[in-house]
């Protein structure tokens, strides 16, 4: 007697079990793509930044910026929402910023990850001005 497994054989091998993808290889997506848009000065809130800066200084915390700071999304099997917190430079429009980075991000994720972007959420938190110092510049420059 033979038991219906409810695999097709001949089946494409594509479509022989699930796939699962974790918010955070959509944040790590967003937010990489989110960074190479001209006049994206960083992700993440002022406090964020500072942070994570206080982070990547401490031994054994990781290398390098986090890919994710700024980002949040809600991955379902089918779709994603991604939220992004932006800070924009100084004399760029950032109507023209937030939709470059908008189809940068959706078009990323749908084509890495394989999700319907159903809306992606930008609050711009801060502007960087010509003159302001880098945090790691005026640290420096103190020590």
């Amino acid at each position: 007697m033979t038991e219906n497994t409810g695999v097709r054989i001949g089946a494409a091998p594509g479509s022989r079990g699930r796939t699962t993808i974790a918010d955070v290889v959509v944040e790590k997506i967003a937010g990489m793509v989110a960074r190479d848009v001209r006049g994206v000065y960083a992700l993440g809130s002022g406090f964020a930044r500072s942070m994570g800066s206080m982070r990547e200084r401490m031994p054994g915390a990781g290398s390098g910026k986090s890919a994710t700071r700024g980002v949040s999304v809600e991955v379902g099997e089918l779709q994603a929402a991604i939220d992004l917190e932006l800070v924009v430079d100084y004399g760029v429009s950032i109507t023209d910023v937030a939709a470059a980075v908008r189809e940068n991000v959706i078009s990323a994720v749908e084509r890495m990850a394989g999700r319907e972007v159903v809306e992606v959420n930008i609050m711009v938190s801060d502007v960087k001005l010509p003159d302001e110092e880098e945090e790691g510049e005026e640290r420096q420059r103190i020590q």
